[in-house]
């Protein structure tokens, strides 16, 4: 591999000066693997933001990108084959969760059987956590970048387009001879303004908000990590406990320039915890009131940050803030300790309250599938739901990952090891009291009676941007063959128990 990588090279270094050759720059690949599990692509078509800044540091360190974005495109393996023969790349590069590891895996097979001369880059939470059971379950993954990702590929691209040794390069995870090798660990970086992005590299036309006609969507990121200490939770292990933010100037800069540029009118704030300084915040939004941009706004919080602030929210949805999703989590489940990301049922439903007096779209999300669960619990969780009423709500199960604090305690249960269906959506736990047909069958009851209940509700809104945000939600909701086979699952499944089927 060093071979070709050399006969490949850009530069060489002679006499402790890099040198310029002819020889036109190595080539890397951003690739997102073929993973789809139906819910989240309802709403929209999703933009991978972390491939826009790794292309970026990739650009610095000498080389030519290209972000393919196999998943939006909906392409599967032959498409993606035929993308890897014709598109010619020196590295191809991917990210995991735990959902997408197995195509993630796949997809870089299908790289090196293409040309296995290609060095194959693996990031992401999954393989940052996992990297021995990942090296050691394919051949064909040669380095996975561990936590933070650009400073590492950047120094990684160097060190291998100059021929150097990778084990120079903190925060990898690779084989040599023969073993495992895991590099010293790479600090967070103290400032996230300045990373590159590769914005021109986005296929733009690709990118669209459901819920919202003609519109363009963006991701964006303000800020990183959380600091929050909550068992279920990874971010903040991932980001080992830190939060940082971004200057809100430069954020809002970059909307203008994303609206202006590339007809951005959507934006999906990515962060965990956007709110977590009220100063800061409120300087964001503050920002974008002066700036006047016509655009609209996604994100998500905590429900204390909205109690928080109060008697400023009117200046979210003045900023063009359209929707909030508060992760509840397992509000109000007895035993959850802290799993549970809010304060409690009346606190949600509080923060509810006040982002629907400024007529903003919410959203909360709800855990079922516990060890202790059991089918009075799952419909006391649904009373909860609609107790709280918010516009949509989300029913997930609950996903043990493998790196998670409490994956020891959960094990015992845990009926499905295929990691591709640790998606929130499809059950892995089997709880004490409940059969998986059981959990399936709660999931799925709790979906058609929360929406079949919002119905009247959404029909009977005050016309406005809100009432036609939410109608064509329900009917793209509705209609969409994920949560028609869901539903169908769960009718199927009471037939099921009934008969004793």
């Amino acid at each position: 591999m060093m071979v070709v990588l050399q006969q490949k090279l850009r530069q060489v270094v002679s006499k402790g000066e890099i040198i310029k050759t002819s020889v036109s720059p190595s080539k890397i690949l951003f690739v997102t693997p073929p993973y789809h599990c139906g819910i989240v692509e309802i709403a929209g078509r999703w933009l991978p933001l972390n491939f826009v800044y790794l292309a970026g540091v990739a650009r610095e360190a000498g080389l030519d990108a290209e972000i393919y974005d196999a998943m939006t495109k909906e392409h599967g393996y032959l498409e993606i084959e035929q993308h890897f023969r014709t598109n010619k790349a020196d590295y191809v590069a991917t990210t995991a969760v735990t959902a997408t590891i197995n195509d993630a895996i796949k997809t870089l097979e299908l790289a090196k059987r293409v040309e296995p001369t290609t060095v194959t880059v693996l990031g992401g939470v999954h393989p940052t956590f996992m990297y021995n059971e990942v090296l050691q379950s394919s051949a064909d993954i040669d380095y996975i970048v561990i936590g933070e990702g650009e400073a590492t590929l950047r120094q990684l691209l160097v060190v291998l387009e100059n021929g150097g040794d990778p084990a120079s390069v903190p925060g990898l995870a690779f084989r040599q001879e023969g073993k495992i090798v895991k590099t010293p660990r790479r600090s967070l970086m103290d400032i996230i303004d300045d990373l590159p992005a590769a914005w021109d590299l986005v296929d733009w036309g690709d990118y669209t908000y459901h819920f919202i006609p003609d519109s363009r969507l963006a991701a964006v990121s303000t800020s990183r990590g959380c600091g929050h200490d909550r068992v279920f939770c990874i971010q903040q292990k991932f980001w080992e406990n830190s939060w940082r933010a971004r200057d809100p100037l430069k954020v809002v800069d970059e909307l203008d320039y994303l609206h202006a540029t590339y007809q951005v009118n959507v934006f999906l704030i990515t962060d965990e915890y956007p709110t977590s300084d009220r100063d800061r915040w409120e300087a964001f939004l503050d920002l974008l009131i002066a700036r006047g941009l016509p655009v609209h706004l996604l994100m998500e919080t905590r429900p204390s940050d909205i109690i928080r602030d109060k008697d400023i929210v009117w200046k979210y949805q003045k900023a063009g803030i359209v929707y909030i999703s508060i992760g509840l989590e397992a509000t109000g489940r007895a035993g959850c300790g802290p799993i549970g990301q809010s304060g409690g049922v009346d606190e949600a439903k509080e923060a509810l309250d006040i982002i629907h007096q400024q007529g903003i779209v919410s959203e909360a999300s709800y855990l079922l599938g516990f060890p202790d669960e059991t089918e009075a619990s799952t419909r006391k969780m649904l009373r909860r739901a609609q107790d709280c009423n918010p516009d949509n709500a989300n029913f997930f199960a609950v996903a043990p990952w493998p790196y998670a604090d409490w994956y020891g305690d959960v094990e015992p249960y845990i009926r499905e090891r295929n990691y591709s269906r640790y998606n929130l959506v499809d059950p892995v736990i089997e709880p004490k009291g409940m059969s998986m047909l059981q959990m399936e069958v709660a999931l799925a009851d709790c979906y058609r009676k929360f929406y079949m209940g919002k119905i009247t509700e959404v029909i009977t809104m005050e016309d406005g941007f809100k009432r036609r945000y939410m109608m064509r939600a329900t009917k793209l909701f509705m209609g969409s063959s994920f949560i028609m086979r869901k539903l169908s699952v769960g009718i199927l499944g009471k037939l099921k128990l009934k008969t004793g089927g």
